[in-house]
């Protein structure tokens, strides 16, 4: 399984023991993709997902650059457009870091706005 990949299982399992409900994962458009969109409560939340095994360049959440968000953000839009009713919604990021093996997942919630 790839890095990514196993991210995402990784994020999944993480959020559903704090009470995310998952509605989608991987949702593609022609112009992106969202990792994870689920429901916490009543908002709905678009979740991108940053795994890596070295801190070398950074920490995984500082790879959703502003580029990053526009592109998250206007896929976003486009799901949003099937609703009559918005619902409240937010933007979080899981970041994982594989630390000898050992995954250290950290969310980060309201992570950015639009």
């Amino acid at each position: 399984m790839m890095l990514g990949q196993h991210g995402e299982e990784l994020a999944v399992k993480f959020l559903r023991e704090k009470g995310y409900k998952i509605k989608i994962r991987n949702y593609k458009t022609r112009i992106g993709e969202i990792d994870i969109i689920a429901g916490d409560g009543d908002t709905l939340v678009f979740i991108e997902v940053k795994t890596r095994e070295s801190l070398e360049y950074g920490h995984p959440f500082e790879a959703v650059n502003a580029c990053k968000r526009k592109k998250i953000a206007n896929v976003a839009m486009l799901y949003l457009k099937r609703f009559e009713e918005l619902p409240p919604c937010r933007f979080d990021i899981v970041s994982i870091y594989i630390n000898n093996g050992i995954p250290e997942c950290e969310l980060i919630k309201d992570a950015f706005e639009v």
